[in-house]
């Protein structure tokens, strides 16, 4: 079995990936506003989650499918 996560795990997992990214990159900037760093504003935010979505969900995608293979060894 391949360890590379399918189109369908990827689909399903993408709104979550792409929504903690947001709210993660939305809250980073409020601490970087402490910096003096300008605070992203929620579109700029949902924006960069639905591009930081794509890698997060990916890595996290792989890391289940690697858990499903080792989980279907171990029977």
């Amino acid at each position: 079995m391949s360890t590379r996560p399918g189109w369908k795990l990827l689909a399903g997992l993408y709104p979550f990936g792409a929504g903690a990214a947001a709210v993660n990159l939305f809250f980073a900037s409020l601490i970087f506003s402490w910096l003096g760093w300008r605070v992203l504003t929620p579109y700029e935010s949902i924006a960069g989650g639905l591009v930081l979505g794509i890698p997060t969900t990916w890595f996290f995608a792989a890391h289940i499918k690697r858990l499903m293979v080792r989980a279907e060894k171990a029977q």
